[in-house]
């Protein structure tokens, strides 16, 4: 793929998709910022492994739900830099319980993190990237954000409500030739799933028409095509990546 930038912010990058996001991004040639709230051992290990593979790397911490952090982890790589031409916005989390026994702050804990930090880093990356008139944003938003799931309340608002904002920023963004998109993953392999059972897993895998879960380079391979200047003309879209659990 061929990207026109030279660097990628990615929140939450220390494990899990994000980690597979950072090193794909590396492969391309992309100098990748990982950022982390907390276990600097992982954001550190990641980082020794992309330059161990001859990528370019550097990590940094910040907390992406809070405004003052999140500007000034932005504004420490511009000023390394000179730019930040891409920025994947993959910060999240779950607190599962069905919606009777959830609390407010149950339910706005997981708002705050997943939805504030992404409109956060979309609000830096309108504001920085339109200096140079050039960049893209990718959220990883989630299938339950289209379909719903029990006891997930908080976390399918949450990624509906990114899906929505993603949509609303490239609306905002077009005029300064600024992309926003997301994605919107289904079942990932990942350490939650390989906890299952192997029964557990089968009839997941039996409502899913590919009858597998998704590798996790998989979900960033398209990451990285809708960063890439192979979708300059893709704005404000949605890429499902469900194996068909919902079309």
């Amino acid at each position: 793929m061929k990207f026109s930038g030279k660097n990628v912010l990615i929140t939450g990058a220390s494990k899990g998709i994000g980690a597979s996001i950072a090193k794909t991004l590396a492969g391309f040639g992309l100098k990748v910022w990982i950022n982390y709230r907390s276990k600097p051992e992982l954001a550190d290990a990641l980082k020794d492994e992309i330059i161990a593979s001859g990528g370019v790397a550097a990590v940094i911490k910040f907390d992406a739900s809070k405004e003052d952090e999140f500007e000034n982890g932005v504004k420490t790589i511009v000023e390394s830099d000179g730019e930040l031409s891409y920025l994947v916005n993959n910060a999240g989390i779950t607190n599962d319980k069905l919606a009777l026994r959830m609390k407010l702050e149950d339910f706005s804990g997981v708002v705050d993190t997943n939805l504030s930090s992404a409109f956060l880093g979309c609000r830096e990356a309108l504001k920085t990237m339109s200096k140079k008139r050039f960049g893209a944003v990718v959220n990883i938003a989630s299938i339950v954000g289209e379909m719903g799931n029990a006891g997930q309340v908080n976390y399918s608002a949450s990624k509906g409500g990114m899906i929505a904002m993603t949509k609303s920023f490239a609306k905002e963004g077009a005029s300064r030739n600024l992309r926003f998109n997301c994605v919107t993953p289904g079942f990932i392999k990942s350490d939650m799933t390989e906890v299952l059972s192997d029964e557990i897993k089968q009839t997941y895998q039996d409502n899913i028409p590919l009858k597998r879960f998704a590798e996790p380079e998989e979900v960033a391979n398209c990451v990285a095509f809708l960063l890439s200047d192979y979708a300059s003309y893709v704005t404000g879209d949605v890429l499902k990546i469900n194996g068909g659990l919902y079309m």
